[in-house]
């Protein structure tokens, strides 16, 4: 039984029930341009009329509307030269329709038999989804615009808050130095440690460019370098040594690790050391896993004592538990033998004091006087 796709008229009509299937405009040209088949969508998307298309040259379609100079050198220039041709646009205004964006697949079909070429048209209006491209291309720039804007008042902002620290800070140390009272002026030096713990995290999200997630151990190491260069005397022989992980936390969260930091190193700092002991260390360890970190504050010096870092009452106390509540974690202070040590936990898990996070990536620093 012979195949009916071997008969032509069989493949003629097979061929034309095709191009009718096909839902956008479609045409099949000849190699001289003219249409020999058009899907029913081109007439219903055109509003040409049959009788005037077939045989017709497509130029001469619908009053010379498809007689566009970008789709002659389609035709013309680059389909001689290629077999195929994809996404070729073409921006016109076609009669009835108006401004319309066309774009264009072409292939041309080679015969063993003949050497009459045929070439296959398919039109896609993407008239809407350009409009909605240049929609989302305006709203993105509009977006970037209003973050450049965003990020400016912030620098600007940064700039005033740090201008404003240092004027505070200023302040405390030359009221610290006109006051008669010993009391009075530690007080004020205290004020200024806290200022300027907060000013150095400021300092850091300068630098990240307002990324909110702050390297804990960069920060700790820099506080540490203006609380030695501040805090300890030439008569007060003793080092802060910083041991950090690359642990990042939020700013918040850094602020107020930050401020703990600044109170116990102050407290040790001033009752751990009495005067005239040597080789004093103060360690500031940080180490994370994750959500979970630990941080470390201990001393070598002559432990707990009545009126020294141990007493219930005081501004540095309360702000210390303050923020340790604040930070949900738990406080725990020991004796070194000898020092002192106290250690502030941020874990994940509620039940029972948790295991240290392990040690990756440490690097550490000291800060001496």
């Amino acid at each position: 039984m012979q195949n009916p796709l071997l008969a032509v008229g069989d493949a003629q009509g097979l061929a034309h029930a095709i191009v009718d299937t096909i839902h956008e405009p479609f045409l099949v040209l000849d190699d001289a341009f003219r249409v020999l088949a058009a899907s029913r969508s081109f007439y219903e998307t055109f509003k040409v009329d049959p009788k005037q298309t077939q045989g017709c040259m497509l130029y001469d379609l619908g009053d010379g509307q498809w007689d566009i100079p970008a789709l002659r050198v389609l035709l013309e220039t680059v389909i001689p030269e290629k077999v195929a041709m994809d996404d070729f646009q073409v921006d016109h205004d076609f009669p009835g329709l108006g401004r319309r964006i066309m774009v264009l697949n072409a292939r041309k079909v080679l015969y063993e038999t003949s050497a009459v070429a045929t070439i296959l048209l398919a039109f896609t209006d993407v008239t809407e989804r350009r409009a909605i491209e240049r929609e989302k291309d305006l709203l993105l720039a509009r977006t970037e615009d209003l973050l450049r804007q965003k990020q400016v008042l912030l620098q600007e902002m940064e700039h005033r808050v740090a201008n404003s620290l240092q004027i505070i800070a200023s302040i405390l140390m030359m009221k610290a130095r006109a006051v008669s009272s010993e009391e009075t002026r530690n007080h004020l030096r205290d004020a200024h440690q806290r200022v300027m713990s907060v000013a150095a995290v400021q300092s850091h999200l300068h630098i990240a460019d307002g990324i909110d997630q702050i390297e804990v151990g960069s920060y700790l190491f820099k506080l540490c370098d203006g609380l030695a260069a501040s805090m300890i005397g030439e008569n007060q022989p003793v080092k802060l040594k910083v041991v950090a992980d690359n642990g990042k936390l939020g700013s918040a969260q850094v602020v107020s690790i930050g401020l703990i930091v600044t109170e116990l190193v102050i407290n040790a700092l001033k009752y751990a050391f009495p005067s005239g002991r040597a080789r004093g260390v103060v360690h500031i360890t940080y180490e994370s896993e994750g959500e979970d970190w630990r941080l470390v504050i201990s001393d070598n010096g002559v432990g707990k004592t009545s009126d020294g870092p141990t007493a219930n009452s005081g501004l540095g106390t309360a702000i210390v538990a303050a923020l340790v509540k604040q930070l949900e974690a738990r406080m725990e202070m020991r004796d070194a033998e000898p020092g002192l040590s106290v250690s502030i936990t941020r874990a994940t898990f509620p039940l029972g004091f948790p295991k240290p996070p392990r040690r990756p990536n440490y690097c550490s620093r000291k800060a001496d006087a």
